[in-house]
């Protein structure tokens, strides 16, 4: 039996993993091999490995015409990155990553992280719990500082609908972060970099890897941009944020319809990142369907969801 052919070698798993994807998508069984150290850590610091993409010898010619038709140009005999190592998105940010392992890492979903059989890929969740505390922390004080006449309670309402599953998928479509996911195939499938709980995760993974390359004032300077237009909306309504659930209802009742509901159908991740799924349901018959880190966010979504499939 012929051995395995190597069609493609690189420094990151998370690259390595997307050309088996990409051969797995024309029908090529591809394995990966890896030297490059596991750890706990987003990155490894000077430490640089080898992985090597193998297929079977009768496959070898295929796989490289697939994988030529998605790089970009090779320099001095070194492989560029099939994602062009996120500038386009790095560019966004405003902010140039000195170890871009660290915005891959923010990007993989564990989906992703699921299918890699080497261990060397690691999902962002915690990312996203460092992320939350990092957004967190910086919205509070920028409440402090713009709005000293509100009180405790308002600051706090104002705050809650910042950082809501609904405005931080917001922000991140604004960015066109579902673009830049590294998705499993499951997860692909399933509409993935379009749904909004894992957009919002994503968003605040993002956050984390801004703090950890360029430290609180490269996440305070995004945060700020970010949310300086948003902050100005909030303060306007009170902070109370869109209630896509009253304006469902009235406009339920202006139809004759009854009041809708809304219903859990699933629940899903670890107990300090739960999504929930909430079915939206007018007389029995399921409008539409969303995800959300709470369930009034889940509903606010399927609500908003819901409005515009009825006005199609």
């Amino acid at each position: 039996m012929a051995e395995p052919v190597v069609v493609f070698v690189t420094h990151s798993n998370i690259e390595a993993s997307v050309v088996r994807s990409l051969l797995d998508a024309h029908d090529i069984h591809a394995a990966i091999q890896s030297d490059v150290p596991n750890s706990v850590l987003p990155l490894n610091r000077g430490v640089v490995g080898t992985v090597r993409v193998s297929v079977r010898a009768e496959d070898a010619d295929q796989a490289q015409h697939v994988i030529a038709d998605y790089r970009t140009t090779e320099h001095d005999g070194q492989t560029v990155r099939l994602r062009d190592e996120f500038d386009a998105l790095s560019a966004a940010l405003g902010h140039r990553f000195r170890d871009p392992g660290l915005l891959e890492h923010a990007l993989t979903h564990r989906s992703r992280a699921n299918e890699d059989v080497t261990g060397g890929v690691l999902d962002n969740e915690s990312l996203e719990f460092l992320g939350d505390a990092v957004l967190g922390l910086v919205i509070v004080a920028m409440l402090f500082e713009r709005y000293p006449d509100r009180d405790e309670g308002q600051k706090s309402k104002m705050k809650a609908a910042l950082v809501s599953t609904t405005m931080l998928a917001r922000l991140a479509e604004r960015l066109q972060l579902g673009d830049h996911l590294l998705l499993g195939r499951g997860e692909e499938k399933t509409g993935g970099r379009r749904k909004q709980a894992l957009l919002a995760d994503t968003y605040e993974a993002v956050i984390a890897a801004l703090y950890l390359d360029g430290g609180l004032d490269a996440a305070r300077t995004f945060v700020v941009r970010e949310f300086d237009d948003v902050m100005r909306e909030s303060a306007l309504d009170g902070g109370m944020g869109d209630d896509h659930k009253s304006a469902m209802q009235e406009l339920l009742q202006s139809r004759g319809d009854p009041l809708p509901e809304y219903v859990v159908v699933a629940e899903s991740g670890p107990a300090h990142r739960r999504i929930f799924r909430i079915e939206l349901r007018v007389r029995g018959e399921v409008i539409t369907v969303a995800e959300g880190r709470t369930k009034k966010d889940a509903e606010q979504e399927a609500a908003r969801l819901g409005r515009q499939s009825l006005a199609e």
